[in-house]
């Protein structure tokens, strides 16, 4: 057998965007030097690895099976070049990072950038999941760290605290509900909502707790970014359920009132996970580091309590 590891990198952008031409883009090639790669890969390992469909580029079961040693490989060689990076100056890597959207606006974006400054070599991929497909996305090496809320129910990755957050309910100052210290969330569901983009984690979230209750909520708007939707709370336009970190700013300065919710499910307990197997690559792990020992999403831990 021989071939690359560009060849191997072509496969897994393919594999990962199911796409001949998305993969080939991502890999800097023309979609016809991509397909000519990918034939060579293919008569190396005896076998097709893909099947075209109307959805794109499905792996065939000789092709799921080589993602996986493809990702564990290029991982290998990632880590080499940080182990051996040490002994030049600075960090240089790639991360790739999954979050759920309350960890991601509420504490992961300010550490990031100062981490990202600090360290010019480093590139980071941040993407937004649910909490629930995080998991399996790490250990299947979709990612090499994941940042979610809840428990880990899951025996190939480890997770370490990160940060405790709440949910609570944002509304217009002047709002009947803001005189409430504290209420259900089904009494908030009469009230007009303004929320988050229909695949975002927060909203999906939302709508389950509102199936829960036995209720829907009535969105007037979905917004882009929690700063576009407390903007429009602000406004006037309606309420919306949000972590404190976020509406941290817009309560301190009495833009907006804060109502906290009655249920167990407000408190957020952030947890951060990595694969259980292998080691880390250097820079991947002074980021870890980074992103828990950053004061303010330390201080979190200290106490338990949010941020206030």
């Amino acid at each position: 057998m021989r071939y690359e590891l560009t060849d191997l990198r072509l496969f897994q952008a393919i594999a990962e965007a199911q796409s001949l031409s998305s993969g080939a883009s991502a890999s800097h090639i023309t979609a016809s030097a991509a397909s000519y790669r990918l034939k060579n890969l293919e008569h190396a390992m005896g076998t097709a690895l893909f099947v075209r469909s109307a959805r794109g580029m499905e792996l065939t079961p000789a092709g799921e099976t080589l993602l996986v040693h493809v990702r564990e490989l290029l991982r290998g060689v990632e880590r080499m070049h940080g182990e051996v990076g040490r002994f030049s100056a600075g960090l240089k890597g790639h991360i790739r990072l999954l979050a759920n959207s309350s960890s991601l606006n509420g504490f992961i974006i300010p550490s990031v950038s100062r981490f990202l400054a600090a360290n010019p070599d480093v590139n980071i991929d941040l993407e937004e999941r649910a909490s629930q497909a995080i998991p399996c996305a790490v250990a299947a090496q979709e990612a090499d760290i994941g940042i979610l809320a809840g428990d880990i129910d899951a025996s190939d990755v480890r997770a370490v605290r990160y940060a405790v957050d709440e949910l609570i309910l944002a509304v217009p100052n002047g709002h009947p509900l803001a005189r409430q210290a504290e209420l259900r969330f089904g009494a908030a569901l009469d009230f007009d909502f303004v929320c988050m983009s229909r695949g975002s984690s927060n909203f999906l979230f939302l709508r389950d707790m509102a199936q829960r209750a036995g209720k829907s909520p009535n969105v007037r708007l979905h917004a882009h970014s929690f700063e576009a939707a407390l903007s429009l709370v602000e406004a006037g336009v309606g309420v919306a359920l949000v972590p404190r970190s976020v509406a941290a700013a817009a309560l301190r300065d009495a833009r907006i009132a804060g109502v906290r919710l009655a249920e167990t499910w407000a408190r957020r307990e952030l947890n951060l996970i990595v694969r259980a197997e292998g080691k880390l690559p250097s820079f991947t792990a002074a980021f870890v580091q980074f992103l828990l020992n950053d004061p303010r999403v330390a201080a979190t831990r200290e106490d338990g309590a949010p941020v206030a």
